[in-house]
């Protein structure tokens, strides 16, 4: 067993809190690669997320996946940089708190970069295929055109 936060964490409470960091690693390499049907394997299909604080919309988990590859294609370049992951488990459900840097090109002539800083404040739950997304909602901490 292991030590964390005082607490000692069983095999299959370790097994889970990397199965769960794992989706928000799986959730930014289908965003930035463009793979937008992989986030099939991240949210449950009736998952809701709110992308309000940096621009985007809100809604459940097919209005959003489209938005995404409607409005996406417009940045030439962007990653997700994800850390801090304070991931919690609670028998079938869980939820994680994570910090993301979001640099954006924009489009166009003027090479200006988006920066935005966000908390993902998400929901897990645990299904017949594994750990899957329920609920993203972004926190934001800053965000600057340069």
């Amino acid at each position: 067993m292991i030590v964390f936060n005082q607490a000692m964490l069983s095999l299959e409470e370790i097994s889970d809190r990397l199965e769960i960091q794992q989706l928000l690693i799986d959730y930014s390499t289908a965003i930035d690669q463009r793979r937008f049907d992989d986030l099939d394997l991240v949210f449950t299909p009736d998952a809701y997320i709110d992308y309000r604080v940096a621009g985007g919309i809100d809604g459940s988990f097919p209005e959003v996946k489209a938005w995404l590859k409607e409005v996406l294609p417009n940045f030439p370049a962007y990653y997700h940089m994800i850390g801090n992951a304070d991931v919690r488990v609670s028998g079938d459900t869980a939820t994680s708190r994570a910090i993301c840097f979001n640099p954006m090109a924009m489009g166009g002539e003027s090479g200006q970069i988006y920066f935005v800083g966000i908390w993902y404040l998400d929901e897990f739950v645990r299904t017949e295929q594994g750990w899957r997304m329920s609920k993203r909602v972004e926190e934001k901490c800053f965000d600057k055109v340069v």
